[in-house]
């Protein structure tokens, strides 16, 4: 499979190993230096765009992908306002998408974990619930997306918070997630109930960046040849 990076960070360097491991093969690397390269002359031998970029170029990075005609796979945060927004450009242009807040195989079964969890500890309101998370100090959204996926997880099931924070808060209502950020630390969350008798909580603490960019190589094995939006969840068949 032919794969165009868009983002040649560290995580476009990680997904590149893990494709070139896997027998694919690199037809583009678009970063700041060579943004004029983005267009369909230069991507006319791809297969598929994985993008990992950040938020405020995630969109039109997507956006540009689509109406090329070419399917893309996104974990770029921090922008998903807009996601509705792409869902119908997708859908208008008949390409594929993938997009996920964290493409790890680990942290969607944590995910799958965590919906188990909330939905156990909703009848408890002795147990107040608190969503942490920690990266390493160039990660550039706060909460992280993934962050901000457990908390909308919990919610669903644990109807007496109303809204996710990303502070310290005294409104009984507010379901609070706090964000640290320290190196090196390539990404760790914790769910936590906790009440005057004890706590239960679960961790996620992604060792290094493999994982994703695992995920992100599978993820784009997956769309190939597909149309539609898909998360992680179909792909892991979860």
């Amino acid at each position: 499979m032919r794969i165009a990076l868009i983002g040649y960070g560290k995580m476009g360097k990680a997904i590149e190993e893990i494709a070139l491991q896997k027998g694919h093969t690199i037809s583009i690397r678009i970063d700041q230096p060579n943004l004029h390269e983005f267009t369909a002359e230069f991507l006319k031998d791809t297969d598929v765009a994985i993008e990992f970029t950040g938020p405020h170029s995630a969109f039109e990075n997507i956006s540009k992908c689509i109406e090329l005609g070419i399917p893309v796979v996104s974990g770029s945060t921090g922008w998903t306002e807009k996601l509705d927004e792409i869902k119908q450009l997708n859908a208008a242009k008949n390409s594929g998408l993938i997009w996920s807040s964290n493409f790890s195989v680990g942290v969607n079964v944590f995910f799958e974990v965590n919906k188990k969890l909330a939905a156990l500890m909703a009848p408890h309101h002795e147990y107040e619930v608190i969503v942490e998370e920690t990266h390493h100090t160039q990660k550039k959204d706060a909460p992280s997306g993934t962050a901000i996926t457990l908390a909308e997880q919990v919610m669903e099931s644990v109807k007496r918070k109303k809204q996710w924070v990303n502070e310290i808060s005294d409104n009984p209502e507010d379901l609070e997630i706090i964000s640290q950020r320290v190196d090196p630390a390539p990404g760790t969350h914790q769910i936590r109930y906790s009440s005057v008798i004890d706590t239960i909580e679960i961790t996620h603490t992604a060792h290094n960046r493999k994982g994703f960019a695992s995920g992100a190589v599978l993820a784009a094995e997956f769309l190939a040849g597909k149309k539609g939006f898909y998360t992680m969840k179909d792909v892991l068949h979860l």
